[in-house]
């Protein structure tokens, strides 16, 4: 009997062994079809690239230097003025120093802030968009606007504006006082204005013409501070 008993328990045990054997080339083998392992890092690359579109590639240096998408911040405060003003004189200067002072600032991209301010403004005070203007205007130029358009309110007059388009726009004076960059410009645009009594009836200007109007504003801004946005401070007839 143990004989016996010793020969059928060690032929169950080769048995077993051939099973287990096959069991873990079948189960250990890739087909190709399994889902890789996570990798964080590799799924935090996915995740970045995979709206392509939605993505903007700041500009590099030739040194492999992120650019802030403004200007080169190696560039000196001079050089960048006098890419933008070659000539010489009080404004160009004006500029340095607030380039100087302020490493963000952009003459190109203030003045194109400027026109879209020039233009934002215009149509506000035309609606009378206060909310609009308090937020592009000082407070004392904002009653100025606010003054002239309640006393168009009493009146029952209101105001046809069409914004054309600006035809110049150009740097006429800049200066740095104490800590508040202060750039003026001067801008020639064209109009389409009317403005019509309670009855709708034209009292002054006229709905189908073009007329040229030519504005100077300064514009200013605290350097220090941590808005960058510009305010209007001041207006004055052109000469």
């Amino acid at each position: 009997m143990n004989g016996t008993f010793d020969i059928y328990t060690l032929l169950f045990l080769v048995v077993a062994v051939v099973i287990l054997l096959r069991l873990r080339n079948v189960l250990g083998r890739r087909t190709g079809s399994e889902r890789p392992r996570y990798d964080p890092y590799s799924a935090r690359d996915v995740r970045s690239s995979a709206n392509d579109d939605n993505v903007v590639t700041l500009p590099r240096g030739e040194d492999g230097r992120v650019i802030d998408g403004v200007h080169d911040q190696q560039e000196s405060a001079e050089e960048r003025i006098r890419n933008f003003m070659p000539q010489e004189g009080p404004v160009a200067d004006g500029l340095v120093d607030i380039a100087k002072a302020d490493p963000a600032f952009d003459p190109k991209q203030f003045l194109q802030g400027a026109k879209a301010a020039y233009e934002m403004v215009v149509t506000a005070f035309a609606e009378g968009n206060t909310k609009a203007l308090k937020q592009l205007l000082s407070s004392d130029v904002y009653d100025g606007f606010v003054d002239e358009i309640r006393s168009r309110h009493d009146k029952n007059e209101s105001v046809d504006t069409s914004f054309v388009g600006i035809n110049k726009a150009d740097v006429i004076e800049a200066e740095l006082k104490s800590r508040s960059a202060q750039v003026t410009v001067k801008f020639v645009s064209q109009l389409i204005t009317a403005i019509r009594n309670k009855r709708g009836e034209v009292v002054e200007g006229d709905p189908k013409q073009v007329r040229e109007v030519t504005d100077i504003w300064t514009f200013a801004r605290e350097i220090t501070s941590r808005d960058p946005n510009w305010k209007l401070v001041a207006t004055q007839p052109a000469n």
